[in-house]
C-alpha cells in the first residue's frame, strides 16, 4: 500500500501546527506533531535531565511509547496510553524541548518512534528535521520561516488563548534562544532539506500559506487524496 509523507519543518512560532493539521485534514491523512513528541520526551524526563548520564537517560526512554489514532484534526497522539497533557505546552518545557533534542539518545529513540509510525499510516510530519533526516525521501518537504518578532506575536496570541500569561518581550528572547540552540546544535541542526520548498509564513496567513503547499504538490483545494492512500 503506498504511503504519502508531507514533511514540513521551521523554527518555533512559525505556525506549522496550525498548517499541518489544516493539509492533514484536506488531504485526509493523519497529522504528526514530532515537536509535541520532544517536549513530552523532556516533560517526562524533567528539568535537567539533558545533564545526566546517559544510560539514566536510556533508562526513561524505555518506558516511553507513542502511538497516532486518527486522521487530519481528529488525529491524536498518545504517550504511554494516554493524550498528551497541556503541560507540555509552556514555554517552559518547550526550552527544556530544545535541550533534551541536543542528546543523541533522545533524537534516536524518536526518529525511530516517527518512521514505525509512518510505516502504518499516510502522514503530514511536523517538526525541524523531518526533511532532512526522519523522511529523507519524503515525496514531498516544506520549510516555514518568518521573522521572530512575528513569530514571537502568534506564541503570545496562542498561549494567552490557553490561557497562560506570559510577556511579549520575554517570548520573543526565548524564541531567538532557542532558534539559536536549534540551528547549531551538532546533532540535526535545523536546516530546509535541498529539495525543501521554502515559505515565509509571515507573509500570508494559514490558509494562504495552505493554498501554496497544495498548488506546489498540484492538489485542488477541493480534491483530497483517496482514502486508499491512508
Amino acid at each position: 500500500m503506498s504511503r504519502l509523507i508531507v514533511t514540513l519543518d521551521g523554527p518555533a512560532g512559525v505556525g506549522k501546527t496550525t498548517v499541518a493539521r489544516m493539509l492533514a485534514q484536506h488531504l485526509g491523512i493523519a497529522y504528526l506533531d514530532t515537536g509535541a513528541m520532544f517536549r513530552a520526551v523532556a516533560w517526562q524526563l524533567g528539568e535537567g535531565a539533558w545533564e545526566w548520564p546517559q544510560d539514566d537517560v536510556l533508562r526513561v526512554l524505555g518506558r516511553m511509547d507513542f502511538e497516532l489514532e486518527g486522521t487530519g484534526a481528529q488525529s491524536v497522539l498518545l504517550f504511554n496510553g494516554l493524550p498528551l497533557p497541556d503541560a507540555i505546552r509552556s514555554e517552559e518545557v518547550g526550552l527544556w524541548a530544545s535541550h533534551v533534542a541536543r542528546i543523541s539518545a533522545v533524537r534516536e529513540f524518536l526518529r525511530r518512534s516517527q518512521r514505525l509510525i509512518a510505516g502504518q499510516t499516510s502522514l503530514v510530519a511536523e517538526g525541524r528535521d523531518m526533511g532532512t533526516v526522519v523522511f529523507p525521501q519524503a515525496r514531498y518537504k516544506f520549510f516555514l520561516d518568518a521573522d521572530p518578532a512575528v513569530r514571537a506575536q502568534r506564541r503570545y496570541e496562542q498561549l494567552r488563548a490557553m490561557g497562560m500569561e506570559v510577556d511579549l518581550n520575554t517570548l520573543i528572547t526565548q524564541i531567538r534562544i532557542r532558534d539559536d540552540q536549534d540551528r547549531n546544535r551538532a546533532v540535526a541542526p535545523l536546516r530546509p532539506a535541498p529539495d525543501a520548498v521554502r515559505i515565509d509564513t509571515g507573509q500570508d496567513d494559514a490558509q494562504g500559506v495552505l493554498r501554496r503547499i497544495l498548488e506546489h504538490m498540484d492538489y485542488s483545494l477541493r480534491s483530497p487524496l483517496r482514502s486508499s492512500l491512508a
